[in-house]
């Protein structure tokens, strides 16, 4: 196995080669401390606010990517094989400003400015993609960007307006593509990555065996996919996380399978990658899918580490668990494969023996009188952190519950179906007096604690009201949805 102790990346428009990077380095204190690339600003240092947002451009079967993503929870080391893009790099033709700075100037989409290099890498990024998008595009491209002054209004109007401006054909990343990508393509050399200092060791398995032996033989290392969770460990607790193993890179874990029974996901399939299926096959979760996080978050973060972390406000496992999804888990060569709900031992405890990772997950298809649906209270409702989440699935047969799975997140110490609730649907005619009954029975299944994003008897009555507001909104339509 070949092996390099530097990582490899471009920024902006320049090859960088750096030896001895320490796992817990962020790309924010390597742009800011020592390539003063200070337009990248640190804010609240745990993905919230976006003032650091820069682009990242990766490789993806063949074609060249870029994504927003948080420099201040992203790790340098991570960004081997990659395009680093600030907010530098931007400048129209003659030296001009960039369509979108010229916007935000132009609809005064600017007072104190800390935030507004950020926005304007979010907006890029949305330009590049939709020159001319409508005002639910733009609201969702700037989930992950919080203004302190100046207010969204001339900053949407500035979005609206940037094609004016320019068109994404006079870009330089997209002129400069191809060879980008060449540049990109030829720092793959199919090496194992070692680099940093012993006790702060940074690790890029070459591939998903590569990385099943050395995980085994580390059980020890702290794995990370998007970071958007181990992020948080570094930059707001100080924890030590070395050794940690790096997979984000890896291709082998970002694969999407669809057949006529399933769909298969690597377990690094991020939020944003997973969201054309949503819309193409559950299109029943795709509002709850948007408001997983903010742009820049769902960029990062992953389905398969959500699930490993074991976050009893994890956003994916009630919805998940509702449609009935498998886990495979590995250890070297050998896998095995369990229910999601089985994976969820107790608080911060999953059926994962050392050096055993989440490889992938089964999601069965929506079969017919299937009904599905997934809410999510939270005291922001864009990017924010779940009170309470829940999944529902019921099979109706000539107008009965043939089955039914209702699935919790922020109820227990792990997400957990309400059994006594289910059994007491399950047989019964699909009417109010079934869902009346289970709510009664909710209680049983669940006792809930009280902390600082809601109390017990606030996540009770919310748990119990979604479940009613399921029914209402199969009765009642499309009428009825409103978002929680």
């Amino acid at each position: 196995m070949p092996q390099r102790d530097e990582i490899r990346f471009l920024l902006n428009d320049r090859e960088v080669a750096l030896a001895d990077v320490a796992a817990t380095r962020t790309l924010l204190d390597f742009l800011r401390l020592d390539r003063r690339l200070t337009g990248t600003k640190e804010g609240c240092a745990e993905g919230d606010c976006g003032a650091c947002t820069v682009l990242v451009g990766r490789l993806e079967s063949g074609a060249l990517r870029y994504e927003p993503v948080n420099a201040c929870i992203r790790f340098l080391a991570s960004v081997d094989g990659c395009h680093v893009v600030t907010v530098e790099h931007l400048r129209g033709e003659g030296g001009a400003l960039h369509p979108v700075q010229q916007a935000m100037v132009a609809e005064h989409g600017s007072q104190c400015g800390f935030c507004t290099p950020g926005i304007v890498m979010a907006l890029y990024a949305l330009w590049m993609k939709t020159p001319e998008p409508d005002e639910a595009q733009i609201e969702t491209a700037l989930q992950g960007n919080l203004c302190r002054c100046t207010g969204y209004a001339p900053i949407i109007r500035a979005a609206q307006s940037a094609a004016r401006y320019g068109t994404p054909a006079g870009d330089r990343l997209v002129q400069e593509r191809d060879r980008v990508a060449a540049r990109l393509a030829a720092l793959r050399d199919g090496a194992r990555v070692v680099t940093g200092p012993e006790e702060d060791r940074a690790i890029l398995p070459a591939d998903v065996d590569d990385f099943a032996e050395v995980y085994a033989d580390t059980p020890e290392a702290t794995v990370i996919a998007g970071a958007t969770d181990v992020g948080l460990w570094v930059t707001k607790f100080l924890r030590p996380i070395g050794p940690a193993i790096f997979i984000g890179h890896l291709d082998g874990l970002r694969r999407i399978e669809v057949s006529d029974s399933d769909i298969r996901i690597g377990a690094g399939v991020s939020y944003s990658d997973f969201a054309p299926v949503i819309d193409a096959h559950f299109p029943c979760l795709a509002d709850y899918w948007s408001r997983i996080a903010g742009w820049q978050v769902r960029n990062m973060g992953t389905i398969g580490g959500n699930i490993a972390n074991g976050s009893p406000i994890g956003d994916t496992p009630p919805a998940l668990i509702a449609l009935g999804a498998g886990v495979t888990l590995r250890h070297r060569g050998v896998r095995r494969t369990l229910p999601l709900e089985a994976f969820f031992v107790d608080y911060g405890k999953q059926d994962r023996a050392p050096g055993e990772f989440v490889e992938e997950i089964r999601i069965p298809r929506i079969a017919p009188g299937q009904v599905v649906a997934a809410y999510k209270v939270s005291k922001r409702r864009d990017e924010d952190i779940s009170s309470v989440a829940a999944g529902f699935s019921v099979t109706l047969q000539e107008g009965r519950i043939a089955a039914c799975r209702l699935a919790y997140g922020g109820m227990a110490a792990t997400p957990k179906r309400a059994s006594q609730a289910e059994a007491a649907l399950t047989g019964q005619p699909w009417g109010e007096p079934a869902i009346r009954a289970a709510i009664a029975a909710l209680p049983d299944d669940f006792t809930p604690l009280a902390d600082m994003r809601a109390s017990a008897v606030y996540r009770m009555r919310a748990a119990q009201n979604l479940l009613l507001r399921f029914y209402l909104e199969h009765e009642h339509g499309a009428a009825m949805r409103l978002s929680a």
